[in-house]
């Protein structure tokens, strides 16, 4: 599960351009599904046969997409202007390393220096248009050889493992569903499933959706990394869910309200197999989950999440054996499955 957590998380697939992440995911599953299918969204469709045909269809959803920027302009410098794509704070862009392109052109996120900052700009964060990407370049013809509108940038794809067990990457967020997911593929599985890599979840949960309205299943299990809050400047009470203390087991954030019986089935389940959970204390984030929750005429719905520190940015940190519960619990909540142990 690390191992393919972290070269998940070295590939690049920010919104709209999952195409690394879904050719690596494809050759590790290949021969291990019965059909695989992609969509005119780019969604990958993977299905698995099990020991047996459950009585509904399942289906297990984790986005390949992660956040991160698009190339909006050249100044006559050769500097880029870009945009984000999905939610990010920009005080964790200034400074950072990025990947331009899919040639993975190496460029710098920057501002004018401190010498430059008059007093009023002075501990103010800059908007987006006052900050630039630095290619290396001298003028606008030659960051255009490298360059183009259009483009994606990603962030810097360092991985580290540190500290109590814990990991550092960009995108843990989702890499880790679909380090997962891509686990459970290459597992025998206790009955039939499939299997949805998403795209375009950072920007609106687009693919999951489009997935969901072809497959039709009758009950979808997201896996997904949730915001972590157990930092400094956050009070107890307004924290979401710690890193550390457990898997992430939500009944509602800001996109869905899950369905409470498969909710009470997988807590259950991770007490019975003895896995530490939690659930999110405040309603914040959402998930591929409320368009697949509304997708033709619904979906009975609930989510497995890990907790992700500094979510949606280039340095996410996760527990680690979170990563391998989230794992442990999707299998059990299979098993139960195929055991008829839930029916909606």
């Amino acid at each position: 599960m690390l191992d393919t957590l972290k070269t998940l998380c070295y590939l690049s697939g920010v919104s709209g351009f999952e195409d690394e992440v879904r050719d690596y995911i494809l050759e590790r599953v290949m021969p291990y599904a019965e059909s695989v299918a992609t969509d005119p969204m780019g969604n990958l469709i993977v299905f698995k046969k099990g020991a047996k045909e459950p009585r509904q269809k399942i289906m297990i959803c984790g986005h390949m997409d992660e956040v991160g920027l698009i190339v909006m302009g050249v100044t006559d410098e050769g500097y880029l202007r870009f945009g984000c794509v999905g939610g990010i704070d920009r005080r964790v862009l200034i400074g950072k390393r990025v990947y331009v392109g899919v040639d993975r052109i190496p460029g710098i996120i920057g501002i004018k220096a401190i010498h430059q900052t008059s007093h009023d700009e002075e501990g103010k964060v800059p908007s987006v248009e006052d900050i630039y990407i630095d290619i290396g370049c001298y003028d606008k013809e030659s960051a255009e050889k490298l360059a183009s509108l259009g483009d994606f940038c990603c962030f810097d794809d360092t991985v580290v493992e540190f500290g109590n067990g814990f990991l550092k990457a960009k995108a843990i967020d989702d890499r880790v569903g679909c380090a997962a997911m891509v686990k459970l593929l290459e597992s025998d599985l206790p009955c039939d499933a499939w299997f949805v890599f998403s795209v375009q979840e950072e920007v609106g949960a687009r693919g999951a959706g489009v997935a969901s309205h072809r497959l039709a299943p009758d009950i979808c299990l997201v896996l997904e990394g949730t915001t972590a809050t157990d930092v400094p400047g956050i009070p107890e009470a307004k924290r979401i869910c710690t890193a550390g203390n457990g898997i992430v087991i939500p009944f509602m954030d800001s996109g869905t309200v899950y369905d409470k019986e498969f909710y009470a089935f997988i807590s259950a389940t991770a007490d019975e197999k003895g896995i530490k959970w939690q659930t999110k204390t405040r309603i914040a984030g959402g998930t591929d989950a409320y368009s697949i929750q509304r997708s033709r005429a619904g979906v009975h719905t609930a989510a497995i999440s890990c907790a992700v520190r500094n979510i949606h940015s280039p340095a996410c940190v996760v527990k680690i054996s979170e990563c391998e519960d989230m794992l442990r619990l999707s299998k059990a909540v299979l098993e139960k499955i195929a055991s008829e142990e839930i029916v909606f």
